[in-house]
């Protein structure tokens, strides 16, 4: 459904079962799976879809195998078997990551773990062979009943340096093991989304539409404010349930309500995004997980012909504002150098940076390694007696168990409500993983076909599905209508593609378009000759005024520059 027919059907009937406040992949994860229970639903957020939180991942699809040292099993297992999920339902934007740990000494870390496991501990240590080996048994232990990924394995200095030949010579041993990597996490958020409306008319999706505050109503029912900020409307609605999943801003998104909370401790983590041939070369297509010299874990990963260094792990007081600070970018780019010592990184590799707060919850522990990234939720309500709303506020959580906590959510939902649950999500693929060919002939096939389609050679066709998987037919269709002309300013994509992300995606701002349904911005391609082009495109979509352009393309070129570390386009 798009945006006037949303906004016309909400101010014709504002009843509402439930209203989730922010649209990262936990509060998508409760809409699709709510609009599959019939729930008329509304999600919404005060910017684009998946432009919080969710947005700053490092890209991983994993179990987390160093909570386990921190005895936190219960989520280990969860985030396994999620990751697995992932891996099969989502195949287009969640692949199988080859993992290296390189091991510099065998028993360091021995006494130091069962301290960490207890939180009697809370300095960083180097972890030996020995305790990487025990971690790396229990890992695959938990993924025994339904395996996608191998087994773990362990090689010595000879079999590693020739594997990994700008590998420090220095290394003992290297740990390969598996889990998931998320291509475009703000893809992924899109699609989830996405198949939330297609379950119908009673599931609906706003960005750009923050929440203003909650009062009482003419027979005592709880009515929420909203400022449609496109169309500058006001929207005032009745839900039976809100479930807040604003992430960071949990606290403040409850304060705003009515209901003031403090369940929000967030953590920031920042990445480096690198044009590094040499570095690219030497990963041999797998993500290094290592200790830097300080005890800190961190990763460098190959992202499709970019790699991405990080992460942070600080304590964070402005959420709006967290951004990759110098000292950050100082610390990633010699980090690298603990693995691949001969590789130089240079300031002038950095191609974009991000940043983003963690919403755990608020915590008295000493680090923010301590911490649980384990999933809860807040409960509390407004109004009273049979018309009292409840409000669910979703604390900490992980884009890789986000299924797993929606349909948690959505059950004390249903129950409150005394709805029936009709379907479950375990098997449900997202988006353009739906219909997935299966082997190599069925998807050469698929490709084929796509080719037809649009009328454009296989290349071509291979790259729209690598993109959007079988929802590349939709993309099909139009280039078929409209033709292939291509972007003068980045070759890769095309005028008609960019319409289509627009028109079919609901991105209302040029930076929700470059940002998060593209990767363009993210590899560093945002110049200013595509913020002009793509601003034609969308302005022609949008009916933006000339003056409405210039503008947008300002904003959007100054929030590269600001936010994202990207060179200047200003």
């Amino acid at each position: 459904m798009d945006r006037k027919a949303i906004l016309k059907a909400l101010e014709a009937d504002p009843e509402l079962e439930v209203l989730v406040i922010g649209a990262g992949i936990n509060g998508a994860g409760v809409f699709r799976d709510l609009a599959r229970q019939g729930l008329r639903v509304l999600l919404v957020d005060r910017g684009d879809f998946c432009s919080g939180a969710s947005a700053a991942s490092s890209h991983m699809a994993h179990g987390g195998i160093r909570y386990l040292e921190n005895g936190e099993f219960r989520l280990v297992a969860e985030a396994v078997a999620e990751r697995n999920r992932l891996l099969v339902n989502a195949p287009h934007l969640v692949r199988p990551l080859p993992t290296i740990i390189p091991i510099f000494r065998f028993l360091s870390g021995l006494l130091n773990a069962p301290f960490k496991f207890l939180g009697l501990l809370d300095r960083p240590s180097e972890r030996g062979a020995f305790v990487i080996k025990v971690g790396l048994i229990l890992y695959d232990a938990l993924t025994r009943g339904r395996r996608v990924v191998p087994k773990h394995r362990f090689e010595g200095r000879k079999a590693s340096l020739a594997r990994f030949p700008a590998l420090n010579p220095s290394v003992a041993w290297t740990a390969a093991y598996y889990d998931g990597q998320l291509l475009s996490p703000e893809r992924l958020n899109i699609e989830v989304i996405l198949d939330g409306e297609a379950e119908g008319g009673h599931a609906m999706a706003l960005n750009h539409c923050p929440v203003e505050g909650a009062g009482s109503g003419a027979g005592g029912r709880v009515e929420v404010r909203l400022r449609d900020l496109i169309g500058g409307r006001d929207l005032v609605l009745r839900p039976r349930a809100i479930v807040n999943a604003a992430g960071p801003w949990i606290d403040l998104v409850n304060s705003g309500l009515g209901l003031p909370s403090a369940l929000i401790g967030g953590t920031k983590g920042s990445h480096l995004v690198l044009d590094n041939p040499a570095l690219l070369a030497a990963t041999g297509g797998c993500e290094f997980f290592f200790e830097n010299a300080d005890g800190r874990i961190v990763l460098v990963q190959p992202w499709f012909d970019r790699v991405l260094v990080g992460t942070s792990d600080l304590p964070c007081e402005d959420y709006d504002r967290a951004i990759c600070t110098e000292e950050e970018i100082d610390y990633f780019v010699h980090l690298a150098a603990r693995v691949f010592p001969d590789i130089p990184v240079r300031r002038e590799d950095i191609v974009f940076t991000f940043s983003g707060v963690r919403p755990l919850p608020r915590s008295k522990a000493k680090n923010a390694g301590q911490v649980s990234r384990d999933h809860s939720v807040g409960a509390g309500s407004l109004g009273a007696g049979e018309e009292a709303v409840q409000v669910l506020s979703l604390v900490g959580g992980k884009w890789t168990t986000f299924r797993a906590f929606a349909e948690q959510v959505s059950d004390r939902v249903l129950a409150h409500l005394s709805r029936p649950r009709r379907e479950g999500t375990a098997a449900l693929p997202i988006g353009g993983g739906a219909a997935w060919p299966q082997g190599e002939a069925a998807a050469s096939a698929f490709i084929e076909g796509l080719a037809r389609e649009a009328r454009v050679d296989e290349k071509r066709a291979g790259e729209l599905f690598a993109r959007y998987g079988t929802r590349a037919s939709l993309v099909a269709a139009r280039l078929a209508r409209e033709g292939d002309e291509r972007l003068v300013s980045a070759p890769d994509w095309s005028r008609s593609e960019l319409s289509f992300l627009v028109e079919a995606e609901k991105a209302l701002r040029l930076d929700d378009l470059l940002l998060r349904r593209t990767t363009v911005a993210w590899r560093g391609l945002a110049t200013a000759d595509l913020l002009a082009e793509a601003g034609v495109i969308m302005g022609g979509i949008l009916g933006w005024s000339g003056d409405d352009r210039e503008a947008e393309v300002l904003r959007v070129a100054r929030l590269m520059t600001a936010r994202h570390g990207a060179p200047s386009t200003v």
